[in-house]
Parts: C-alpha cells; sequence; structure tokens
C-alpha cells in the first residue's frame, strides 16, 4: 500500500514538472488555426489550450467560422516558426505552418523543404511569407 501511495505521489510529481518548468522559464507554446482560403490565427499561450483558443478567436474574427477555424500546429517550447503560403495548380490556396525551430534560419530551411517542387510537383507556388518568434511576434519574409 505504501509503494502504490508513493508511486502514485511521484508520478503526479514527475508528470506536473514540465508545466512548471515552463511557467518558471516563462516558455510560451505556439498555435497556428486556419479556416482555409477564409482567415487564420497564431497565438502563443502557456499551454496549448489556451494558445489555441486564442488561434481560434483571431480566425473567427479575421473571417472564419468557429466549425472552418482548425486547429493546424502546436509547438512547445515555440521556438522560431514559418508560415508558408501554398498554391495548388488547381487553384486551391492554403498555409502551412512549421514551428519548434531553433533558429530563423532552420525555420527557413525547414521551408525550403516543404516547397520543394520535386517532392510537390503539384504546387503552383510555395513561399515562406512570415517569421515568428517565441513571443509570436511576426516579420516577413523578404521575397526574391
Amino acid at each position: 500500500m505504501i509503494c502504490r501511495s508513493a508511486c502514485t505521489f511521484f508520478l503526479a510529481l514527475i508528470l506536473s514538472m514540465p508545466a512548471a518548468f515552463a511557467e518558471e522559464g516563462g516558455r510560451k507554446g505556439i498555435a497556428f488555426v486556419q479556416a482555409p482560403e477564409m482567415s487564420s490565427g497564431v497565438c502563443t499561450g502557456a499551454n496549448a489550450d489556451e494558445a489555441f483558443a486564442c488561434a481560434r478567436k483571431q480566425c473567427v474574427d479575421g473571417g472564419g467560422t468557429d466549425e472552418d477555424c482548425v486547429a493546424m500546429n502546436y509547438c512547445f517550447p515555440a521556438l522560431y516558426s514559418v508560415e508558408v503560403s501554398i498554391l495548388h495548380t488547381e487553384g486551391l490556396h492554403w498555409e502551412e505552418f512549421y514551428c519548434g525551430w531553433e533558429s530563423k534560419e532552420a525555420a527557413l530551411a525547414a521551408a525550403k523543404v516543404a516547397c520543394d517542387r520535386e517532392r510537390r510537383p503539384d504546387l503552383a507556388e510555395c513561399a515562406a511569407v512570415l517569421l515568428y518568434d517565441e513571443d509570436g511576434k511576426q516579420e516577413e519574409v523578404p521575397q526574391e
């Protein structure tokens, strides 16, 4: 009985450690929500629920419906993220999000792989458009 109580205590302690470290370190996660062809939202937060709720609100406020604003991606810690704009040869347009990279350069390298036309010949256009830092601050990616 003592072992069961001790094991339960230690399991609870171990499971609570990542949240405690996140709060102490001030680290944030980043969430991406999208309503294709309509709107999107990007938010940071202390946890996935908080970040997704904020991003979903941005998506709806931007013209998407609650049903169409779909959770796309979440990374913790956020680190650097990149938003890639894609146009399919059949005319559909959407955004892809790649997050959790150690540097801007690594995030841009991920976008380059995502836009590789040899891997994805069905893409008419593909380009990294925005970079996000761990606080969710965005900067435009210069187009060549």
